[in-house]
Formats: C-alpha cells, sequence, structure tokens
C-alpha cells in the first residue's frame, strides 16, 4: 500500500508538473463546450421547439433551454469523461519514452501496483478535469433554464465518476502498447473524433440505422451517456408532465435524446445501465492488471 501511495503521488505530481500536458486536459471541455453552444445549441432548440409545437403544445423558452442545456451538457461531458482520460494517461507512455519506466520495473515494485498506480493517479487527474466541466455545465443550465434538483445533480456526478473510470480503464489498455508520442497522439486524435458518434453524443443513436444501433448497443459507453442524459434531463421532463404534455410525447422526445435505450427492442432500465457500466469498469481494470502483469513477467 504504501508503495501504491508513492507511485499515485509521483504520478499527479507529474502530470500537474507538466503544464503543456494539463492545460490540454483541462482547455479541452471548455472548447468543446463553446463549439456545442455555437454550433449544436440552435439545432436542438429547434428538433425540441418543433417536437413539442407539433403535438400543439404551448412552449416556453426556459423550458426549451433546459432540454437544449441539459443535452448539451450531457454530451460533453459523456466525451470529456473518455478524452480528457486519454490525455491525463499520457505520462505512462512518457515514462517509457525518457526511460522512467524501465527504472520502476527493476524496482522491488509489483507491476500490479506500478499499474494501478498510474490508473489511480490518472483517475485522480482526470475527475479533477471533469468535474470542473460539470460545474461549468451546471452554470450553463443555470443560465438557460434550471429544472434539476440536488438529487439529479449528485446522480450527474456519479454518472462522471463511473464514466471518467471507464475511460481511464480504456486509455490504460490502449496506452499500455504505446511506445512513442506520435503513437499518443495519434491514438487520442482518433478517440477525439470517433467515441463522441460511437456513444451518441454527437448525435442521438436513434438517428442512426436499425442495424447500426444494434452494434453501437454492445458499447458499453452508449450506456454512460444515457445515464447522463436521463439525470440532465429528468426535471424537464417532470416540468412537461406538469404542464399535462401527452405523455406519449414526452416518450417520443425520451427515444429521440436516447434517454430511452433499446437493445434488441427490450428498453434497458437505468439500474441495468448502471451494472453494465460497473461491470465493465471492473472487467478493464481487470484486463489491464493482467497484461501489466505478464509484461512485468517477460521483462524479468
Amino acid at each position: 500500500m504504501r508503495e501504491l501511495c508513492a507511485l499515485v503521488k509521483r504520478d499527479t505530481k507529474l502530470f500537474f508538473k507538466d503544464k503543456g500536458m494539463f492545460f490540454t486536459s483541462l482547455i479541452t471541455p471548455m472548447i468543446l463546450l463553446v463549439l456545442y453552444a455555437s454550433f449544436l445549441s440552435s439545432v436542438y432548440e429547434d428538433t425540441f421547439r418543433s417536437s413539442l409545437e407539433a403535438a400543439g403544445a404551448s412552449v416556453s423558452d426556459k423550458l426549451i433551454g433546459g432540454c437544449v442545456g441539459g443535452e448539451l451538457a450531457s454530451s460533453l461531458l459523456a466525451v470529456c469523461c473518455v478524452t480528457v482520460a486519454f490525455c491525463s494517461n499520457m505520462l505512462m507512455v512518457q515514462d517509457k519514452v525518457s526511460g522512467a519506466r524501465r527504472d520502476l520495473t527493476i524496482s522491488p515494485v509489483k507491476s500490479s501496483t506500478l499499474a494501478l498506480g498510474y490508473y489511480i493517479s490518472t483517475l485522480i487527474s482526470t475527475l479533477l478535469v471533469c468535474y470542473a466541466a460539470t460545474a461549468v455545465c451546471l452554470l450553463y443550465i443555470r443560465k438557460v433554464g434550471w429544472y434539476l434538483t440536488v438529487k439529479d445533480v449528485m446522480l450527474l456526478l456519479l454518472d462522471v465518476f463511473l464514466l471518467v473510470m471507464f475511460g481511464t480503464a480504456i486509455s490504460s489498455i490502449i496506452n499500455h502498447f504505446l511506445s512513442s508520442q506520435g503513437q499518443i497522439s495519434a491514438v487520442g486524435t482518433i478517440v477525439s473524433a470517433g467515441y463522441g458518434f460511437l456513444c451518441g453524443a454527437y448525435m442521438p443513436i436513434s438517428q442512426f440505422s436499425d442495424g447500426l444501433q444494434k452494434v453501437i448497443s454492445f458499447l458499453p459507453g452508449t450506456y454512460g451517456t444515457s445515464l447522463l442524459r436521463n439525470h440532465a434531463l429528468r426535471g424537464v421532463f417532470e416540468e412537461m408532465s406538469n404542464q399535462n404534455f401527452p405523455s406519449e410525447v414526452i416518450e417520443a422526445i425520451k427515444d429521440s435524446v436516447d434517454c430511452n435505450l433499446y437493445f434488441f427492442g427490450t428498453q434497458v432500465s437505468e439500474s441495468m445501465m448502471y451494472m453494465i457500466l460497473v461491470g465493465t469498469v471492473l472487467l478493464l481494470l481487470v484486463i489491464y492488471v493482467l497484461l501489466n502483469m505478464l509484461h512485468g513477467t517477460k521483462e524479468k
């Protein structure tokens, strides 16, 4: 335990000491929020307004703002929890390039302890950045239309925590096979460009073809995005219900923004989404530790 704490402290210090790596991780969510608010907010607003007005419902600007703000915030956080983890986890590859990893592997520290040290350090760094992004998103929602309760905010924080664990586990496994700055930059670019589409953050999964929807339903990140959607928009849907909006209209909107997810026609409950996400994180962690143990045995 002492060795693990020392490694976590060492890796975390090095992350914050590297200003380039730290500011790259920190500025990514802010850039995404500006881009989302500038280019996607009007698209989301038109979609929500047309859906509600088509049902003959009178819609206030605040309610539309709550819909847009909840979808933008959930989209942003769903992407950042994974992409920021790749930025924060660059230290693992940098240690290979500088030779520090070789020095650590010849020490009495176990390979599994070394692996967990990188993981926990990346988790802490990514959480700090993503919780800062969450605070900015909540301020944005407060400005455009606030319908969240304390419970909703706490569940959003839990969702972010689990998605960061998921993103850190994925980045740890992938970065285990990388050995140069060029490789990590290439992988980071691919993940940043593609993950948002695969998890339904850039475009709702309901807009994809049936075949692609079935394929994406096997990806755990999809359920993390849906959890964020549900908790960011729960208050909005409750307000719609209080204003006597037709229940079928509300359910149709939930379907359209992926609050309701279906696995081969069967709706997935929130509790099942949590089970899928937690189970995936545990599985990925086991794989990551085993990879490092096998690699450590080969080196010795």
